[in-house]
C-alpha cells in the first residue's frame, strides 16, 4: 500500500476521559514522524463524515496538540449515529431517502482524499467502523480504518483495558468523597451511588475499590462521629451478580442500626431486566436509542434500588446520586495517559503500513498490544467477579459474593 497522504479523525458515542487526549496524541505523533501527512477532523463523529463537515489541522494546532491532554470531552465533538440504521440516518437528515449511509460515508472519504480513518469510540463506534471497513474492502475503496477503544465500561472483547476507564473510576471515587458527607444531613440516611455500566460491572467495582483506597489514606475521629464505618461502602451491586434484595436488606439494616447510614454503589445496568419487565407489565413504553439500547436514564436503576431498600432498612431519607457525567467528562489521568500514548503510537505505525483494526492489548493473544481484527471486536464483555481484588473487597465490607448472573446483550 502507498504511504498515506491524508488521514482523518473522528470521535463518536458517549464521552470518556480519553477522547481529547487521543486526538491530541494522534496529531502529535503524526507531526513527530510524518509531518507531511495532512490531518482532518470530522465534526460530530459519523454525522460529520456523512455531511462532509470537517476542519483541517493547522500548523498552530500541531504545535499545541499536547494542550488537549488537559481537557475532557471531545475537542471535535461526538454524535450517536449508526451507519447501518438507514431509517434513523434518513430521519435525522444525514442522508437522503434511498441512499445507503455506508456508501455515502465511503464516497465522502474518497471525495475528501482520505487514506486512513481513525475512529475513537466504544463498541458501537468500532462496530460501525468494522461495518464501514468491510464495506470499503468489498467495494475496493482502498481505505484503511483504525479504531481506538473508548469506553468507561471497560467491556470490549478481546481488549484488556479500554481507554479512559481508569480515569472514570478515579473520578467516580472522588465524586463520592463529597457526596458521602450527605450522610450527616439526616438520621438513618441511605445514599445510592449509581455508576455507569450497562452490561458490565467493572466500573462500579473499580470505583468502589478506588474510593476505599482513598479512605485508607484518611484519618478518622470516631469519638465525634467521624468513623470509617460511616464513610465506607456497604454494598456493591453489578449486572454480573444475582442480587437477593431481601437478604441484602436484612444485612444493610443491621449496618443502618449500628452506624445510622448506609452507602451502596449500583451499576446503572444492575437489575435492568427486572425493571423493564415491570415497566412493560404496567403498559409503559421502554425508550431505546438508535442502536436499540434501552435508555437507562428512563429506567433509572438507582431509584429502583433506593425504593426497594429504603423501606426494608428503615431509611428516613434516601439520596440517589449519579457520577456518570462527572466522571466521563474528565481529562485523562496519568495511568490513562500512558495507555493512550502507547495505543496512539501504534495506531500511527499501523496507518503508515496500511494495517487496519482496533488498537488494544489482545487478551486472546497473551495481552500483546496490536491492531485487533475488526470482526473480533464485540461489546458487553462481563466483569469477572472471581477476581481476587473484588472478592477481597466484598469480604471486607461483609457482603456475600452471590452467584454469577448471565448478562443478556
Amino acid at each position: 500500500m502507498k504511504r498515506p497522504s491524508k488521514v482523518a479523525i473522528l470521535t463518536a458515542g458517549g464521552l470518556a476521559p480519553c477522547l481529547s487526549t487521543a486526538i491530541g496524541g494522534l496529531i502529535e505523533r503524526y507531526s513527530e514522524i510524518a509531518p507531511d501527512i495532512e490531518i482532518i477532523c470530522y465534526k460530530g463523529g459519523y454525522k460529520g463524515l456523512l455531511l462532509g463537515d470537517y476542519f483541517t489541522v493547522t500548523p498552530e494546532v500541531r504545535e499545541s496538540a499536547s494542550l488537549l491532554y488537559r481537557y475532557g470531552g471531545s475537542a471535535i465533538k461526538n454524535s450517536r449515529v449508526k451507519l447501518t440504521n438507514v431509517k434513523d440516518c434518513v430521519k435525522r437528515g444525514l442522508v437522503k431517502e434511498g441512499e445507503d449511509p455506508q456508501k455515502v460515508a465511503a464516497d465522502q472519504l474518497v471525495k475528501d482524499g482520505v487514506d486512513v480513518l481513525h475512529t475513537i469510540g466504544g463498541d458501537d463506534t468500532n462496530t460501525a467502523a468494522a461495518d464501514l471497513a468491510a464495506f470499503l474492502q468489498r467495494n475496493n475503496y482502498g481505505l484503511t480504518v483504525i479504531g481506538l477503544p473508548k469506553t468507561v465500561d471497560n467491556d470490549v472483547f478481546p481488549i484488556r483495558q479500554s481507554l479512559g476507564a481508569w480515569t472514570a473510576a478515579e473520578q467516580g471515587a472522588m465524586y463520592f468523597q463529597n457526596v458521602v458527607n450527605e450522610r450527616s444531613a439526616n438520621p438513618r440516611m441511605l445514599i445510592v451511588h449509581e455508576v455507569m455500566g450497562r452490561n458490565c460491572g467493572w466500573l462500579t467495582a473499580a470505583t468502589a475499590q478506588m474510593y476505599r483506597d482513598m479512605l485508607d489514606g484518611d484519618d478518622f475521629l470516631p469519638e465525634i462521629g467521624i468513623a470509617r464505618e460511616n464513610y465506607d461502602v456497604h454494598g456493591v451491586y453489578i449486572p454480573e451478580m444475582e442480587i437477593d434484595i431481601p437478604a441484602e436488606a436484612a444485612r444493610l439494616k443491621k449496618i443502618m442500626d449500628q452506624v445510622d447510614n448506609v452507602n451502596i454503589f449500583v451499576s446503572e445496568g444492575a437489575g435492568v431486566e427486572s425493571i423493564v419487565k415491570q415497566m412493560e407489565a404496567d403498559g409503559q413504553a421502554v425508550p431505546r436509542d438508535a442502536f436499540g439500547h434501552i435508555k437507562l436514564d428512563a429506567v433509572n436503576p438507582g431509584a429502583y434500588f433506593a425504593k426497594q431498600f429504603a423501606a426494608m432498612i428503615g431509611a428516613e431519607k434516601t439520596l440517589v446520586q449519579k457520577s456518570g457525567y462527572f466522571a466521563r467528562a474528565a481529562a485523562s489521568n496519568e495511568e490513562d495517559l500512558r495507555l493512550i500514548k502507547s495505543c496512539v503510537d501504534l495506531a500511527v505505525e499501523c496507518a503508515l503500513r496500511g494495517e487496519a483494526g482496533v488498537i488494544g492489548h489482545d487478551e486472546d493473544k497473551g495481552g500483546i498490544l496490536r491492531a485487533i481484527e475488526f470482526p473480533r471486536i464485540k461489546g458487553g464483555k462481563p466483569f469477572d467477579i472471581e477476581q481476587d481484588w473484588f472478592v477481597e473487597m466484598l469480604e471486607e465490607i461483609g457482603q456475600p459474593k452471590g452467584k454469577k448472573q448471565q448478562v443478556s446483550h
